[in-house]
């Protein structure tokens, strides 16, 4: 069996002024979302953007809160990432709310066509959580902070800001 290596990404630059990021977090399993903020806030700083943060009170949650984000008219972010964890039980609810929140993200990004990370833990169990929540290449909160500024380089790229 072959060890598969995560890929080394280089933080993107973009064209114009600092990005400004909003993260909504499920802290639920609050160690292992903290480790991924701080995965993708290191991403962000590299590339001077400016990250504000909210909580939600679980996974489920972020859709809606992406949606208020959305069409809330006070403030303005060039884009947004959703971290939470969901490690899965002994019932069929662990489906059921992985594929809600999947679904309901994607909808979204699809249909307004904003920025949009995703970064959403769907694991076994704590330990798998932590693994990809540590300081080191396999953060992925530090991977969906990459695809938020990939995103972000895009909208710019295409005039869409």
């Amino acid at each position: 069996m072959s060890i598969i290596h995560a890929p080394d990404r280089a933080t993107p630059r973009l064209p114009g002024p600092a990005p400004r990021i909003l993260l909504i977090q499920a802290p639920y399993y609050a160690d292992v979302v903290g480790g991924m903020r701080q995965g993708a806030a290191r991403a962000f700083a590299e590339a001077g953007a400016t990250m504000d943060v909210v909580d939600v009170a679980g996974g489920y949650e972020l859709p809606a809160a992406l949606r208020m984000a959305l069409v809330q008219k006070a403030s303005r972010y060039d884009g947004y990432l959703l971290l939470g964890c969901v490690v899965k039980g002994e019932t069929d609810h662990y489906d059921f709310i992985c594929s809600a929140i999947s679904q309901g993200v994607m909808d979204i990004a699809a249909e307004t066509g904003a920025a949009v990370g995703f970064g959403l833990l769907t694991v076994d169990t704590i330990e798998q959580a932590i693994a990809r929540s540590s300081d080191d290449k396999h953060n992925k909160g530090a991977e969906a902070a990459h695809a938020t500024l990939m995103q972000v380089g895009l909208r710019r790229r295409w005039g869409l800001t």
